[in-house]
């Protein structure tokens, strides 16, 4: 099946660390930018973190800006998102999926990117 495999969620206090992984199945994702999103209970998905497929660009969504780190490793068809700091407000499920960067930046990636795997729960809470 042609998706990614997302992993890594879990349950977390406040002030913590997840490292969440997701792996290519089915494609090659090398030609990719690949992005992170996330949806909570109750609200539309929204963009998480982005990284262009050559030049290892990287975006960040305001509300995550200098505690999420994006990162990715082709010759293992992964992507990684090193999420420190967590808030109650990042209790979502993750997801990521393939596309193109601009429209990742411009935020239209939920309706325009691919690949989406069955994303992995993370939950922030004391």
């Amino acid at each position: 099946q042609v998706q990614f495999v997302e992993s890594g969620g879990g349950l977390v206090q406040p002030g913590g660390s997840l490292r969440l992984s997701c792996e290519a199945s089915g494609f090659t994702m090398d030609y990719y930018a690949i992005g992170w999103f996330r949806q909570a209970p109750g609200k539309e998905r929204e963009g998480v973190s982005c990284i262009s497929a050559f030049d290892q660009r990287t975006y960040y969504g305001d509300s995550v800006k200098g505690r999420f780190t994006i990162s990715r490793d082709n010759a293992k068809k992964t992507v990684h998102l090193q999420m420190n700091g967590l808030k109650p407000e990042d209790t979502a499920i993750y997801y990521c999926a393939a596309g193109a960067y601009n429209d990742f930046v411009a935020g239209s990636g939920t309706s325009t990117y691919h690949y989406w795997g069955q994303g992995t729960q993370v939950t922030v809470s004391s």
